[in-house]
């Protein structure tokens, strides 16, 4: 079984990597782990950012088209590769607490941002 992690991203150079560090690797069931940014038309340095975490796959938008078309050009992108599972995190930060035991929480696609409400 291939799993393919797509990750819609928009100027996300600086929350990318922890994102990257949290996807599991080693996965019962699961042969290949492969990652696939899709960058949608991204003015920082979201690519290079991502080439330097170690993704697999980058595919770029020209311009900023929006999540909904940046979440289906990975799912049509994963697809092409022979993907048997398609994930997209969401919430990565929600499985755990930050270094600082803060609870957080960032999507890939928008802004970190704190959880007044988040459970203990």
């Amino acid at each position: 079984m291939k799993l393919i992690v797509q990750i819609p991203c928009y100027n996300e150079a600086v929350t990318l990597p922890a994102v990257l560090a949290d996807i599991p690797r080693n996965i019962p069931g699961v042969d290949v782990t492969e990652v696939l940014v899709v960058d949608d038309g991204s003015t920082d340095d979201t690519v290079a950012v991502a080439q330097t975490c170690g993704a697999h796959h980058i595919v770029s938008h020209p311009f900023r088209r929006g999540l909904a078309a940046a979440f289906q050009t990975g799912l049509d992108a994963a697809l092409g590769l022979g993907a048997d599972i398609i994930v997209k995190p969401i919430f990565h930060a929600l499985l755990g607490r930050s270094s600082s035991n803060q609870p957080t929480s960032s999507s890939v696609t928008g802004r970190p941002r704190q959880w007044p409400n988040f459970p203990p």
